[in-house]
């Protein structure tokens, strides 16, 4: 495994494929109020690129370029939040999204832990530890267990996808995950729109 840390942007000339394992670390959970601090990418390759964001917060077009190309279909572990994030900060996502925290409460209805520690641990046996998960993400160097837990957001999302897929397939709700995966960035823009506590479908 290798961890690259840039700052503001990633470099040039990155290829990063055409499934790309995203996550983010913000300050806080209200993308309104929280900034957004740490981007992390993966191929799937078994590497990690952390893209620290400036602050104050400066245009990152390399980053957006990847988030932009409708050809590479994005993973995230709760997209909803991701999305948001990004959009808010970034620029537009676009491309196939594929969240494996939908995935799993879609197939895994034998249990409520749909974590990425507890999907890591159950599909594909390796143990990640979530203890940074709280940590200080706008200091202004990261210690290496801040890195190290930041890349393992994206390290494992390509094999677990693998493994949820053959679940969905099973189980007969490849279709619906698919329709509920093409309704997350619209679930995003609601959030940011100030739809995020409302449900719009409830009587």
């Amino acid at each position: 495994m290798a961890i690259y840390l840039h700052h503001d942007d990633l470099p040039d000339g990155i290829e990063l494929g055409r499934e790309i394992a995203i996550d983010t670390e913000t300050m806080g959970l209200n993308p309104h109020r929280d900034r957004l601090c740490l981007v992390q990418l993966s191929s799937g390759d078994g590497d990690a690129h952390l893209v620290k964001m400036a602050h104050p917060l400066q245009p990152a077009p390399n980053l957006a370029a990847v988030l932009a190309n409708p050809a590479a279909t994005k993973l995230f572990h709760f997209a909803r939040f991701d999305l948001a994030a990004l959009a808010q900060s970034v620029g537009p996502i676009k491309g196939p999204i594929y969240c494996t925290k939908i995935a799993s409460r879609l197939c895994r209805t034998y249990t409520d832990r749909h974590g990425l520690k507890d999907l890591c641990a159950e599909l594909i046996g390796v143990e990640i530890s979530k203890q940074q998960q709280s940590s200080d993400w706008g200091a202004d160097t990261l210690s290496d267990a801040q890195q190290k837990y930041a890349a393992s957001d994206v390290l494992y999302l390509h094999r677990l996808r693998a493994m949820l897929d053959e679940m969905l397939v099973r189980e007969g709700r490849a279709d619906i995950a698919r329709a509920c995966f093409e309704f997350l960035p619209v679930r995003a823009g609601m959030d940011l729109g100030g739809f995020a506590d409302l449900d719009i479908f409830h009587h």
